[in-house]
C-alpha cells in the first residue's frame, strides 16, 4: 500500500534491558538511508518525552515501531480485527510500503498517533471524542453523530467511518465503553483504542500479539519501559539509541508513537 510522501532522516541500536515481568507489573497490574518526516526532534530523555506538564498521570502509553523489523505482512491488522470483531474491510492500522534514498522498500505501520495536542479532540462538536486520564484518545459512540470533522482534521488518516452494520458478535462479549466498543455502532467513527482494556490488565495489545517479527512495543512513559512480548527495554534508552522520530512533527500534535528506521544496526538474529 502506497502512502503519503514523507520527508528525510535516519536511525541506531538496541538498549539496556528490564524483565517482561517487571514492566508488565509495573506498566499495566494497575491496568538504510530512509524516506521520514522533515522536523524530526531527537529523544533525549524520559522527561524530554513528558509533554502534557503539571503533576503526572498513573500512565501515559506509547507505541514504538522497529522497522528495521517490519517485513509489511499486515498481520498487525489482522490482530487488530480480531480483537475489536472488525470487518476484514476496516482497518484501524495501515500498513504503507515506502522506497528509501538508496532505491529499496520499506514498510511502516500506522495507527492512532496517540496525540496529546489531538486536532479531532478539538474540532469534535459534541465532545464524543476526548482523553482519557492516561492520555489515550477514544470515542464515545453513543455521543458521536457520525460528522466526520474528525476523520477530516486527523493529519494521519487513521480514523474510519463505520458505513454498514458491524459483524454479528456474541452477546457475552459485547462492551459499551468508549475504551473498548464490541460491537462498533452504525454511523459512528471507530478507530485504534490502543486496546487499553488489555493494558490495565498487564495484557498486550492485538497488533503486538500478532506480530511475528517482534517489531512493535507498547510502553509507559511514567515507567519509562516498553515491550514487544519478548524483551523490555528502557524506553527513554531506547528511543535515544535508536535516533526514533514521530510523524508529521511539524503539524504540533505531539504524538505518542515513535519509529525507529535504522541505519545498519546489528538485531540479534
Amino acid at each position: 500500500m502506497s502512502g503519503p510522501a514523507l520527508g528525510t532522516k535516519p536511525a541506531a541500536a538496541a538498549a539496556g534491558q528490564l524483565s517482561r515481568r517487571q514492566l508488565l507489573g509495573a506498566v499495566g497490574a494497575a491496568g538504510v538511508a530512509a524516506v521520514l518526516p522533515p522536523a524530526v526532534r531527537r529523544v533525549r530523555a524520559a522527561e524530554d518525552l513528558d509533554t502534557a506538564g503539571g503533576s503526572k498521570p498513573r500512565h501515559r502509553w506509547v507505541f514504538v515501531f522497529d522497522l528495521r523489523r517490519c517485513d509489511g505482512c499486515g498481520d498487525c491488522i489482522g490482530g487488530c480485527q480480531k480483537m475489536h470483531f472488525l470487518p476484514e474491510s476496516q482497518e484501524w492500522i495501515k500498513v504503507y510500503e515506502y522506497t528509501d534514498a538508496t532505491g529499496g522498500d520499506y514498510f511502516m505501520p500506522v495507527l492512532c498517533q496517540l496525540c496529546d495536542n489531538a486536532p479531532c479532540v478539538h474540532v469534535c462538536p459534541v465532545k464524543a471524542t476526548y482523553h482519557t486520564d492516561d492520555g489515550l484518545v477514544v470515542i464515545d459512540q453513543d455521543i458521536c453523530i457520525g460528522c466526520r470533522m474528525c476523520m477530516a482534521a486527523c493529519p494521519y488518516g487513521v480514523r474510519t467511518f463505520n458505513w454498514e452494520a458491524p459483524p454479528n458478535v456474541p452477546e457475552f462479549l459485547h462492551s459499551s465503553t468508549p475504551e473498548y466498543r464490541i460491537p462498533q455502532v452504525k454511523g459512528t467513527v471507530g478507530k485504534c483504542d490502543a486496546c487499553v482494556h488489555e493494558l490495565r490488565e498487564g495484557g498486550l495489545p492485538g497488533c503486538i500479539k500478532a506480530c511475528s517479527m517482534d517489531a512493535i512495543y507498547v510502553g509507559d512513559l511514567v515507567e519509562d519501559a516498553a515491550t514487544n512480548g519478548r524483551e523490555t527495554v528502557v524506553l527513554s534508552q531506547f528511543l535515544r539509541d535508536n535516533d526514533a522520530f514521530r510523524l508529521k512533527e511539524e503539524a504540533g500534535t505531539e504524538t505518542r508513537v515513535y519509529y525507529i528506521a535504522g541505519h545498519g544496526q546489528d538485531l540479534d538474529y
